[in-house]
């Protein structure tokens, strides 16, 4: 067992339980409009990540892993992950955080993601018209041609541009809360350091943990997806695994662990069905992990590290979850 991989997904929980952005209430305030925290901690940290992280690779320190712009699975799959995003309330990351603590949707949901998985590992091909054209691994250093004077000068100023956007975003919220902020600063440091060939050589993920365990579950190894799959899925499965740590350790040190499944916003608009929230947190999770895998990558994998590599594919994806995102977040969680 890689005792390193395990403490990476511990510091990764820890980060986000710190400002709770693993939290169903906060996830689906993003999508219902009414809590900004995450697009500004994840704007801070791609911002600051994409500075650090292309200086480390300039000295030599990591290597480039960026996602490749596949057109179709980038598009309809960030937003058909961005949908599941607002049903569930969770990223594939945050589920495992949250289970935990005690979450019992985040369960349901960790289920709906292995069907998911299972379901795309023998879909997958019969899908390759819809997934392509596959345009390459593209991004801002082969777009420029190199790590050159532009290519830095341009780094700089697009990661300037990512924190002060979520700046002005947190002065329009008007909240004084800053918790966002460091948490943002924290992912900006850790993955870099995850990047690193002399810790993991990779950058942080979740998504592929689903169809991983599932297909391990059901016995569907026999097939190239899953040979593809199997080292990150291993990896990824570590590192979520500490992240489950850090949401059991911390919850049981507050000692406010308690299994929830009606969350406050949920009840507040949805109502305190224990079937409807059941049903609606397995198909939230089987969406999410099925646009995720057509894409490539989620929100850790594709938006974070992606975002941090300054890659095309990454980038656009990012904007499609947040479309699908508030836009079912505005139909499904109307009053």
């Amino acid at each position: 067992m890689d005792v390193t991989t395990i403490i990476l997904g511990f510091l990764f929980g820890a980060t986000l339980i710190y400002s709770r952005l693993n939290k169903f209430d906060t996830i689906s305030g993003t999508a219902s409009r009414t809590d900004f925290a995450v697009p500004k901690a994840i704007a801070v940290a791609i911002g600051l990540g994409m500075i650090f992280l292309t200086a480390e690779i300039g000295l030599g320190l990591a290597v480039y892993h960026v996602k490749p712009f596949l057109l179709g699975g980038i598009i309809l799959g960030g937003l058909i992950f961005g949908v599941g995003m607002a049903i569930l309330g969770y990223c594939p990351g945050t589920l495992f955080i949250s289970a935990g603590e005690g979450a019992v949707d985040a369960f349901i949901g960790i289920l709906g993601g292995f069907i998911g998985g299972i379901v795309y590992t023998i879909a997958l091909p019969y899908m390759g018209t819809i997934l392509g054209p596959n345009l390459g691994k593209i991004s801002l250093q082969t777009i420029v041609g190199g790590e050159g004077v532009l290519f830095y000068t341009l780094v700089l100023a697009i990661g300037i541009i990512f924190i002060a956007g979520a700046m002005m975003l947190h002065k329009k919220e008007g909240t004084k809360n800053l918790k966002w902020l460091y948490s943002g600063i924290a992912l900006a440091v850790l993955n870099p350091i995850v990047f690193m060939t002399s810790v993991s050589n990779r950058p942080i993920g979740a998504s592929t943990t689903y169809p991983y365990v599932g297909d391990l579950l059901v016995g569907l190894t026999d097939n190239d997806y899953f040979n593809k799959i199997k080292t990150p899925g291993n990896w990824e499965l570590l590192f979520l695994f500490g992240a489950l740590l850090a949401g059991l350790v911390f919850s049981l040190v507050r000692k406010d662990l308690k299994f929830t499944l009606i969350h406050p916003s949920w009840k507040e608009i949805k109502g305190s069905s224990v079937l409807g929230r059941v049903v609606w947190a397995f198909v939230g999770g089987f969406i999410l992990v099925f646009g995720a895998r057509m894409a490539g990558g989620c929100t850790s994998g594709h938006i974070l590290s992606g975002g941090m590599q300054v890659a095309i594919s990454s980038l656009v994806f990012a904007i499609f979850v947040f479309v699908g995102l508030l836009i079912t977040g505005k139909l499904f969680y109307k009053k």
